[in-house]
């Protein structure tokens, strides 16, 4: 059997495909700074190129294992911190240094946004998802457990872990609007703000400045600044000593019962539902059975470990550390963000977890093509899985469909949002106007026990009540912050005026720049106000707001009529100043935008049974006066009138084919 065998061997090695493949060689290499080999067929007569590789695949070693050994770090030695800066201040430079000092990630050029993994992130400068990274940090002979948590807002905190913050300030730049509301969201929460002074490289670099700007603004000693350079490493190593010094170490116990916090969630196709958690008491090992506190099922931990940005299994996770989670959660719906996980035999009290947010801007949103309803719903569900603060309510329109209307926290979250389904999902949709959530107090006896509440929130301008039931009507208000040159303040001051701003204080922070604080309406605010003030600027100013409740107005319902019919998609709420300028800028729209007629079509604004403005779109006409070469006029005046009759009668029977088009021109967010 051996010798047929062996014979056959002989024969085959004749062929030419099988001398080939005896010309190839195979050749395992390890990859410098990673734990994973490859394995290469390279020409026996190449010397560098190998012909290709097979897939990567992980090895183990035994300082990989000594590095994620989590039981030897007691709390004490664990710090969470988080990074918050204004646009473009340089927070996601600093991540790739810290990684890279720490040996997380290997130290090359191509190291620019690590953790930000997203297009959108990479385009906008901003953080929009969340991501965690595990840094280990040797500090005066002892090694540190470090958890930097970069997160777009403050939504992970819960009293039992208070982390510290690293505030970035721009040295160029100085203070901006973001810079101040991410203070006070730092300070309210009772977290350790370290301020770091980046970018003290640049040519126009001024920290001395930017120190007193900090001082005189957040009350902050200047001898506590840290001037760096994250672009090119200057100085970060202090970064981290302070970090170790200054933000105190978690309140768990690994003695307490297993309790974690969900504060983010992915999903992978072949492993199912991957959670974010923070361990705040207890440990947990694979295999373990846990509970979730929202739902109430049961799961068997099938893998955990540490995020240095990428996932590293351990063989637990321990109180006070921050990590992944995978336990066969199959539906996305599952790992809610804000839920306590705990084992299953000893149930705990759920975490505070997150304060809930408000939507404060909503818009339809629409797929271009109802035949995409079913891909596009499942793209909103997937996205909204870790991000809690969208609200969903569906919703429908004659003119453009099934769809919904989406609740986000401000108009940038909703352009973030739009933006991830066009680039993630490949989701062609359209997206309404934006509007803001109104207030009404009624009246009549028989609607509050019908709405079971005298105060009920409007979202669809198509049920605003009327004013005979209510007795007042709230708008939302905000509180702006701008900043800007001194050379600008003029023209600002007077675009504010314009948009029913009050003004509630005005501080120089330095010589040369100022710092404003309004009430705004939302609704003044929430298009086209940021591109405006940027223009005014020159690009200088910078602006930022928060909630500041609510506030009676006089508000109105503003109606679109086609030839004497309400359009019920075009409906909207104004306030009574802004009623005849908005409603003149929506008529000039639709009739740009809504093709002609065999028949005059009146495009017009009503408040109630009063018309306010008006476009005429003109018909379609026949030269009834082309065969008339000559003869009287009473001939010509005949025709015109016979035509002017059938006009008339056109217009009273015929319908308005208002094309989707149309309303997706008029509906539409313009940027402008």
């Amino acid at each position: 059997m051996a010798t047929m065998a062996l014979s056959h061997l002989k024969q085959g090695s004749k062929t030419p495909w099988f001398r080939r493949i005896l010309e190839f060689k195979m050749y395992k290499r390890k990859i410098q700074g990673y734990s994973i080999t490859q394995t290469m067929l390279r020409h026996r007569w190449m010397k560098h190129l190998p012909v290709f590789s097979s897939s990567v695949q992980p090895i183990s070693t035994q300082s990989d294992k000594d590095a994620i050994d989590l039981s030897k770090f007691p709390v004490e030695r664990i710090r969470n911190f988080s990074i918050i800066a204004h646009i473009d201040h340089g927070k996601s430079t600093l991540a790739d240094r810290l990684l890279e000092i720490t040996g997380a990630i290997v130290t090359t050029e191509k190291n620019k946004q690590v953790l930000d993994k997203l297009q959108v992130e990479r385009e906008r400068g901003i953080t929009v998802k969340a991501q965690t990274a595990s840094l280990f940090y040797t500090h005066k002979g002892h090694r540190y457990l470090l958890n930097l948590i970069d997160t777009p807002v403050f939504y992970w905190i819960v009293d039992d872990c208070p982390p510290g913050v690293l505030l970035i300030v721009d040295a160029n730049q100085g203070i901006q609007a973001q810079t101040v509301a991410n203070f006070y969201l730092a300070f309210e929460a009772g977290l350790t703000i370290i301020p770091v002074i980046n970018k003290i490289d640049l040519k126009n670099a001024d920290p001395e400045r930017v120190e007193a700007q900090i001082e005189k603004v957040f009350d902050i000693p200047r001898e506590e600044c840290i001037r760096i350079s994250a672009k090119l490493g200057t100085n970060v190593d202090r970064v981290l000593q302070e970090v170790v010094e200054r933000v105190p170490a978690p309140t768990a116990s690994k003695d307490d019962v297993f309790k974690a916090l969900v504060f983010d969630s992915g999903f992978d196709h072949y492993r199912g539902v991957v959670a974010n958690v923070a361990v705040f008491g207890g440990r947990v090992r694979k295999g373990d059975r846990i509970a979730s506190a929202f739902l109430g099922k049961s799961y068997e931990v099938q893998e955990l470990g540490l995020l240095r940005p990428h996932e590293q299994p351990t063989d637990g996770l321990y109180a006070g550390q921050v990590g992944y989670m995978v336990a066969g959660m199959k539906d996305v719906k599952e790992a809610q963000i804000g839920d306590t996980l705990y084992h299953q035999q000893h149930p705990v009290d759920a975490l505070p977890g997150f304060k809930p947010a408000k939507a404060m801007v909503f818009a339809g949103m629409y797929p271009m093509d109802q035949s995409e309803y079913t891909n596009l719903r499942s793209a909103i569900d997937k996205l909204t899985l870790n991000d809690s603060s969208v609200t969903v309510q569906k919703d429908s329109s004659m003119a453009l469909g099934a769809g919904w209307r989406l609740g986000f926290l401000g108009l940038l979250h909703m352009e973030v949002f739009n933006q991830r389904l066009e680039q993630e999902y490949n989701a062609n949709v359209v997206v309404t106007a934006p509007t803001v959530p109104y207030k009404a107090r009624l009246s009549s006896a028989r609607l509050i026990k019908e709405h079971g509440s005298e105060e009920i929130t409007i979202v669809n301008p198509a049920q605003f009540p009327e004013r005979s039931v209510v007795s007042e009507y709230l708008e939302p208000m905000v509180v702006g912050t701008i900043l800007t040159p001194d050379t600008f303040t003029g023209q600002i001051m007077s675009l504010c005026l314009n948009r029913r701003a009050t003004q509630e204080n005005m501080l120089y922070i330095d010589e040369h720049r100022v710092m404003m604080k309004y009430i705004f309406p939302l609704n003044e605010i929430v298009v086209d106000f940021y591109d405006l003030l940027k223009s005014l600027s020159s690009g200088y100013a910078s602006f930022d707001y928060e909630n500041a409740g609510y506030q009676a107005a006089d508000l109105i319902k503003m109606d679109i009529l086609l030839n004497g019919k309400s359009v019920e998609e075009l409906t909207m709420i104004v306030h009574r100043q802004r009623a005849y300028s908005m409603g003149k800028a929506m008529c000039e729209r639709l009739k740009g935008s809504i093709p002609r007629q065999m028949f005059e079509i009146a495009v017009q604004a009503a408040i109630g049974s009063k018309v306010i403005a008006r476009e005429t779109i003109k018909p379609f006409r026949k030269n009834v006066l082309a065969k008339c070469y000559g003869g009287d006029i009473t001939r010509k005046l005949k025709l015109l009138k016979r035509q002017a009759e059938g006009k008339k009668k056109m217009r009273r029977i015929g319908n308005i084919d208002v094309p989707k088009d149309a309303f997706i021109n008029v509906l539409k967010r313009t940027d402008k």
